[in-house]
C-alpha cells in the first residue's frame, strides 16, 4: 500500500452541548477544523462527539470528518471516520476511510491514518489503496 506522511492542524470549537451530564460522565460536541500539509494536502471539516469520565485520564470519542484535496498529486475527496478511548492514559484510536466515500480522483480510495504529536505538532501516516 502507498504511504501519505505530513502534518496538519486541527481547530476543535465546542458546539452546543447534548445536555447529558449525570455525575458520572459528561457528554460533549466539537466542530473540527483541520488544514493538512505534506502528501495529503487541503482541509477536513467534520464533528466529534465526546464522553468524559469522572476518573482522570479516561474518554472516548467518534467522529466523522470529510477531506477535500489532493493525496498525492491526485485530486478529490473522502471521509474519515475517527473512534478514540483513552482508558487512564493509555490510547487507543482507529481512522479509517468510510467505504465507497471517495470521489474525484480519489474515488475508491481504501486506508488507515495515524496520528503522533510531537512537541505539539501533529503528524500522520495515511496506509491507502486506490484502484487502478
Amino acid at each position: 500500500m502507498p504511504i501519505a506522511q505530513g502534518r496538519f492542524q486541527v481547530t476543535m470549537t465546542p458546539q452546543a452541548e447534548t445536555g447529558s451530564t449525570d455525575g458520572v460522565s459528561n457528554l460533549g460536541r466539537m466542530a473540527l477544523d483541520k488544514v493538512f500539509e505534506g502528501d495529503l494536502a487541503g482541509t477536513g471539516k467534520g464533528e466529534m462527539l465526546t464522553a468524559m469520565t469522572q476518573t482522570p485520564g479516561s474518554a472516548g470519542y467518534v467522529a466523522i470528518e470529510r477531506f477535500s484535496g489532493s493525496l498525492h498529486g491526485r485530486q478529490g475527496g473522502f471521509v474519515f471516520q475517527h473512534s478514540g478511548t483513552m482508558t487512564r492514559g493509555e490510547k487507543q484510536l482507529s481512522i479509517t476511510v468510510v467505504a465507497d466515500s471517495g470521489v474525484g480522483e480519489l474515488a475508491g480510495i481504501r486506508g488507515e491514518f495515524s496520528i503522533r504529536i510531537i512537541d505539539g505538532q501533529h503528524l500522520y501516516t495515511f496506509d491507502y489503496d486506490l484502484p487502478g
